[in-house]
């Protein structure tokens, strides 16, 4: 058994073995952590969303990051708002396909702005067509919205260029836009959920997202179903090559097995039979 189990190409085997096993199982176990914070992700983002809304001062501070606890936080704060500094977001899906997302500044009465997304519209027939944007309401307005990180290339993936038409941009990059902007601005954006007044023939609302834990959990299944294979086929060669070698052992001829030279009698070449009359 030692024989067979330590031959060369059975060593290489094992090597191969101690190096997919280990391997496949660690891989597993980090598509598992990497599944149980996407799902602390989801459990806070529903939360956060089921939450009662509370004033957007409270959470956020013009020049500040907006807190990772705190996105999708619904908010609420009232002003008016400033459709000369609208901003139109390229590139965002909607019911009808990818289109525009329509961003406008509510200047509170303490003079601090927060950027609303009011909703999707669809995308002008050419790049250079000034879509139909439907008006704000005036006057002053209460809204509610779901709290947003500012946007940068690399949260979205989105690679900003140059030559965009005038006022379209390609992510809300909120300090960016605040450097542009007569006000202090709060950091994060809002999406919009509500709104009074409501206004007419308003943007289509961007719909809350869809919990999402990813494929995680079953990769890291498959990969524990790989490492498992793997033992298996391993488990199954060493029985395998034991059994041959048992098996070519028994078939082998008696002389052979012990080591007697082979020839036409089994006294040698020169043996003569009995029958035969000569002396032996």
């Amino acid at each position: 058994m030692l024989r067979v189990l330590l031959s060369p190409r059975m060593l290489a085997f094992h090597a191969l073995v101690a190096l997919i096993v280990p391997s496949f199982a660690w891989l597993g176990f980090w598509q598992l952590d990497r599944w149980e914070d996407e799902s602390a992700k989801v459990a806070l983002q529903e939360a956060n969303m089921a939450a009662a809304p509370v004033p957007a001062e409270r959470l956020t501070a013009p020049g500040e990051d907006l807190s990772a606890d705190e996105q999708w936080r619904r908010v609420t704060v009232t002003g008016h708002y400033t459709p000369e500094h609208e901003l139109l977001v390229r590139n965002r899906d909607g019911s009808r396909g990818v289109g525009l997302h329509v961003l406008t500044p509510l200047v509170t009465e303490g003079g601090t702005a927060l950027l609303v997304n009011r909703g999707w519209i669809e995308q002008p027939p050419t790049a250079k067509t000034r879509p139909d944007v439907p008006p704000p309401p005036d006057g002053q307005v209460a809204v509610t919205g779901r709290l947003r990180f500012s946007e940068t290339e690399e949260s979205t993936g989105i690679r900003v260029r140059d030559g965009l038409p005038k006022g379209q941009i390609m992510i809300v990059d909120v300090d960016r836009i605040a450097a542009n902007l007569p006000y202090p601005v709060y950091g994060g954006y809002a999406e919009l959920t509500d709104q009074r007044p409501e206004g007419t023939d308003q943007p289509e609302q961007v719909p809350p997202p869809e919990p999402n834990t990813g494929m995680n959990l079953s990769y890291a299944v498959q990969w524990w179903i790989f490492t498992a294979i793997a033992i298996g086929g391993w488990v199954f060669l060493m029985r395998r090559e034991i059994a041959d070698a048992r098996s070519n052992d028994e078939s082998a001829p008696p002389e052979a097995a012990a080591g007697t030279p082979s020839g036409d009698g089994a006294g040698g070449p020169d043996r003569e039979s009995p029958r035969s009359g000569a002396r032996l």
